[in-house]
């Protein structure tokens, strides 16, 4: 085989290649999952985690759904509550659930 003969190889194998690639790519992949909006993220909770992956807030629904937001403090001992849907809007809690302050 000439010198000649091996470049053409090379070349008409790299490009062979290179469409063969593009063309299977393109006709086995999956179609792309699409969300719901371009712009939005669906979930039912959200929970911000401190570095030893204790939740210090969220925002969620509970059993019976309805909305609300929980601050928790570092030490755990108060938590902060606000629900539309609760009887208190805005509510501080200790840790055994005793309601320190609370708000229509």
């Amino acid at each position: 085989m000439s010198r000649g003969q091996f470049g053409l190889l090379v070349v008409v194998t790299f490009v062979g290649s290179i469409i063969g690639g593009a063309l299977s790519g393109w006709w086995l992949a999956p179609s792309p999952v699409r969300a719901q909006k371009t712009n939005g993220v669906n979930a039912e909770e959200f929970l911000l985690l401190d570095t030893s992956g204790k939740a210090r807030a969220g925002l969620g629904l509970d059993k019976n759904g309805e909305v609300g937001l929980v601050l928790t403090s570092r030490d755990g001992s108060r938590k902060l509550a606000l629900s539309p849907d609760d009887r208190f809007a805005v509510k501080l809690s200790d840790q055994n659930g005793r309601v320190l302050w609370s708000a229509p």
